[in-house]
């Protein structure tokens, strides 16, 4: 009796884990080994990597968050987009990258929720916004030091997910309490069931 206990006890055991691995989503990745694209809060902030490891401003661009306040933006945030596409532009026309600036992606976390419910409350009543997270990637610089971005992340009324580079502009409330929030520790491959 105690023998088909046990059995019992493993083959849920196993079950369970087999079940908890098949509901994942699937994820596609690049041939840097991690996501892209606005279908995952995690491959919108390796695209904002992407942006400037590569020097690309349509990139940076497109992974960017719309003029969001009537379709003019938060004045900061509007001027934030002008300046940082003439520094992506000025970077591109060097010869050598900036030695602080990014090379390679090392590590993406998986997008954590704010603890704070006020800026995804904040989002969603004022701008129809999805959903409001965050996404810690790590990043190897030029000069060969590791550096980690915390990227704001948001769901967008057309249901894709976009960076906001400028977390503080306007009011600062879609990102009230993200510098306070703890370490990532988990890796975004823990969450997605990776395709390659």
């Amino acid at each position: 009796m105690k023998i088909i206990a046990a059995i019992t006890c493993i083959a849920l055991t196993a079950h369970s884990s087999f079940a908890a691995d098949a509901a994942k989503p699937k994820i596609k990745v690049m041939e840097d080994g991690f996501p892209a694209g606005h279908d995952t809060p995690e491959g919108a902030a390796c695209d904002l990597a992407r942006a400037f490891i590569k020097r690309d401003t349509s990139l940076f661009n497109s992974t960017c968050l719309r003029l969001y306040v009537d379709g003019k933006g938060p004045e900061d945030y509007a001027k934030f987009l002008q300046t940082t596409t003439e520094s992506i532009k000025e970077e591109a026309a060097k010869k050598e990258p900036s030695p602080g600036g990014p090379k390679s992606i090392g590590k993406v976390f998986a997008a954590r929720h704010l603890s704070m419910n006020g800026p995804a409350s904040y989002g969603f009543a004022v701008y129809n916004f999805q959903e409001v997270m965050f996404v810690d990637v790590g990043v190897l610089l030029h000069n060969g030091r590791p550096s980690v971005n915390r990227t704001l992340v948001i769901k967008d009324k057309d249901g894709k997910w976009y960076v906001h580079p400028l977390p503080s502009a306007g009011s600062g409330l879609l990102s009230a309490g993200l510098n306070d929030e703890s370490a990532s520790k988990k890796d975004f491959s823990e969450v997605y069931d990776v395709q390659k």
